[in-house]
């Protein structure tokens, strides 16, 4: 059984960072459970004072659930050239711990254009030491045109692209035990 954590880095409901999450999590084999973290936007605003013994319930949540996964999921919009606030701030809370060193880890970035917002994410998971590789990061330029108004995918180009994906992150999670 592996456990997978897969976080939006869109606060939209539905979104389409949450239906490209969905559609990989489809793809993953028997044995792999999704646990899709729904809760970005309740997290307080990262404050240093408070990453101590009293740490916000919420947080220390999202802290567990990192924990506890054999890899993360994360698909992302890119907003003003840059992650969304509420991701950034996620990841901010993880900065003082290890918990996303050599996490095995899956990268999406979803977006109309999505290049700065990418290099970002990047940036920022290497900087956690995430453990990813090029075949495990992706970015989806235009994904309002390749998404139905129902949530399912459309474009056959992406559907090979997101295949290869978790083809790749499910590769990667199994090779580190």
């Amino acid at each position: 059984m592996r456990k997978i954590l897969a976080i939006s880095g869109s606060t939209r409901h539905p979104s389409s960072n949450s239906n490209i999450l969905q559609y990989i999590s489809g793809l993953l084999p028997a044995g792999y459970i999704v646990d899709f973290f729904e809760d970005l936007d309740n997290l307080p605003h990262f404050n240093p004072d408070l990453d101590n013994a009293e740490l916000p319930v919420a947080v220390a949540d999202f802290r567990a659930k990192i924990a506890t996964a054999d890899g993360i999921l994360i698909c992302t919009p890119e907003y003003v050239f840059s992650l969304p606030g509420s991701l950034k701030n996620a990841l901010e809370w993880c900065v003082s711990t290890t918990l996303l060193s050599h996490k095995n880890t899956g990268l999406v970035t979803a977006s109309a254009s999505g290049e700065k917002g990418h290099e970002q994410l990047l940036l920022i998971m290497k900087t956690l030491e995430a453990r990813f590789t090029s075949e495990t990061q992706l970015l989806i330029q235009g994904v309002r045109g390749k998404i139905n108004p129902e949530g399912i995918l459309t474009d056959a180009s992406t559907a090979q692209q997101l295949k290869a994906f978790a083809m790749a992150f499910q590769e990667l999670v199994e090779s580190n035990g």
